[in-house]
């Protein structure tokens, strides 16, 4: 299964970018999506994720009120919406998907953030 990420970048503290995240149609609409990232010497965290079927999210702490995690179910694309970004969100960016217990993970994109 192909999880393709992409959109990373390089953007100064203050600035926004968008992720983009396709997967193959059963998986995207029989799985939990979302984000997970990884900082250089840390352990991957979730940032955020939709249940199955998108009726819910969950956001990480430290992402709140700046991320926001959408889908385009007709494109089977998943998005992350990153606003106001901050150097500690400077990491490799996951798509990740959860279909049925077994756990998918895209190549990831690299997102820095300078101050």
């Amino acid at each position: 299964v192909q999880l393709q990420a992409s959109g990373g970048g390089l953007v100064q503290a203050g600035g926004s970018l968008r992720l983009s995240c396709v997967a193959p149609k059963n998986i995207f609409s029989s799985s939990a999506m979302g984000w997970f990232r990884q900082a250089p010497g840390k352990r991957r965290e979730l940032v955020a994720t939709f249940t199955r079927g998108g009726s819910s999210t969950n956001y990480a702490d430290s992402v709140k009120g700046r991320f926001t995690i959408s889908r385009d179910n007709a494109k089977n694309t998943l998005f992350l919406q990153m606003n106001s970004l901050k150097p500690e969100d400077t990491a490799v960016y996951y798509c990740w998907a959860l279909n049925f217990g077994i756990p998918y993970w895209g190549q990831g994109t690299q997102v820095t953030v300078s101050s």
